[in-house]
């Protein structure tokens, strides 16, 4: 015997299908990868303390502060390491983002991007969560700036879909950070005068500008080429893509400023020598 089917009640029964089949696993999903960003926070801070403790002799030496940034800086690397070779992968390599697909750019998105995204906000809420416990041991107030206006981006694109090729470009510029903390931890360990620390300086200044200068330029050189897409985006998208890179690409031409400053003196002395 067949029974009426209510309409209203078979629409319902679809939309919680839905729901539940697709957004809500893609949220578990983001909230895995985000969660999974944290933890691999702490794995690599731990690790970076225990081979420290084990192969650094003058690890033993360092304040407690010191060694928090030390192990800090090891975290940030792995992220740097990670998110560099991601945005890579999938700005130039993945096709995602490709002339040859259809549709917007700026509305081009897949899991594995989500995902991606979703390790990096994971990163920067522990990183920011240090740096305000310990505040300012770890970074003054320009680090804090940085870092919220970075997660703010990451986040917005990956609940959202939209601007992941700017927001992945943005994230490339994570491959000067190896680099820096290479410096630091050269510096803290006495080796300011090798010829690692020279090496490293003018690796730093390359890195810097290509990642943070030169690839920023091309930046807005594509958003300009594809202002029609652009403004077919949300407006608090529209906004973050034109605020965030300008903010960042005015920060990184002040600290490139200081690298080319940094890598100046430092010929010059080893000239004198």
């Amino acid at each position: 015997m067949d029974f009426p089917v209510d309409p209203i009640m078979m629409y319902k029964y679809k939309a919680e299908l839905f729901l539940k089949e697709y957004l809500l696993a893609d949220s578990y999903v983001l909230y895995a990868a985000v969660l999974g960003g944290i933890l691999m926070c702490k794995l690599s801070y731990d690790i970076t303390h225990m081979i420290s403790a084990i192969y650094f002799k003058g690890y033993a030496s360092l304040t407690n502060i010191r060694k928090i940034e030390w192990n800090n800086r090891g975290m940030s690397t792995v992220h740097a390491i990670f998110i560099t070779i991601m945005s890579v992968y999938l700005v130039f390599l993945s096709g995602l983002f490709s002339d040859r697909l259809d549709g917007p750019v700026t509305f081009r998105s897949s899991h594995l991007s989500n995902f991606t995204l979703g390790v990096s906000v994971g990163y920067f809420i522990a990183d920011l969560a240090m740096i305000f416990w310990f505040y300012p041991s770890l970074g003054g107030m320009e680090y804090v700036f940085h870092h919220i206006l970075s997660l703010v981006c990451a986040v917005y694109a990956m609940l959202s879909g939209e601007g992941q090729l700017y927001t992945y470009m943005v994230l490339i510029s994570e491959t000067t950070t190896p680099g820096i903390n290479l410096r630091w931890f050269l510096d803290v360990a006495g080796r300011k005068n090798s010829k690692a620390y020279l090496v490293n300086g003018i690796a730093m200044f390359v890195t810097w500008l290509v990642a943070r200068i030169i690839l920023f330029l091309y930046l807005f050189y594509h958003i300009f080429m594809n202002y029609d897409q652009v403004k077919q985006m949300d407006t608090v998208a529209c906004l973050l893509i034109s605020v965030a890179p300008t903010v960042l690409f005015i920060m990184n031409v002040m600290w490139f400023s200081k690298i080319l400053r940094g890598l100046k003196k430092t010929l010059a002395k080893r000239h004198v020598e």
